[in-house]
């Protein structure tokens, strides 16, 4: 079984938007060995780059070497749902390393986390709430899984 792993800015707090990643995780969990890891929010209080500084620190701190760094940020490549696919299974190729997809909390990733990827995705050009972007990230990762696999799912 293939291995993949989401770090992530923060716990899923709107019930809808949990649910939603529950139900993704559940099914890419049939066929993938898949690991979630949160790191706390940043102050609230702080200024947003002071704020971002100090989640950056805490992925950084969480991310381990044989991670294959996946940052999602909206200056990253796009690409096409097959084309993820692709990706995905490209990532996965090497048994000894596994790809770690890092989302950031309200005010996206800090630089430092921005500089130790291997790779840069976007979602799309336009911009979505962090919550948001999670669930679309493991619907995503679900339907690479499917069009890898041949299921229906994508169509």
């Amino acid at each position: 079984m293939k291995s993949l792993r989401l770090l992530a800015v923060g716990k899923l707090k709107t019930p809808f938007w949990q649910q939603a990643a529950a139900h993704y995780l559940e099914r890419l969990r049939h066929t993938w060995r898949v690991t979630e890891t949160l790191v706390r929010d940043g102050d609230a209080a702080l200024p947003p780059a002071r704020r971002n500084a100090d989640e950056g620190a805490r992925l950084l701190a969480a991310l381990g070497p044989a991670d294959i760094v996946v940052c999602m940020d909206e200056r990253g490549k796009a690409y096409t749902s097959r084309e993820f696919a692709a990706l995905l299974d490209r990532l996965t190729e090497n048994a000894t390393a596994a790809p770690c997809f890092v989302i950031g909390g309200a005010y996206g990733l800090d630089d430092a986390v921005l500089r130790r990827a291997t790779l840069r995705v976007c979602l799309g050009p336009m911009t979505f709430p962090h919550e948001m972007a999670r669930v679309v990230l493991l619907e995503q990762l679900y339907r690479a899984d499917c069009i890898l696999r041949g299921s229906p799912y994508h169509h």
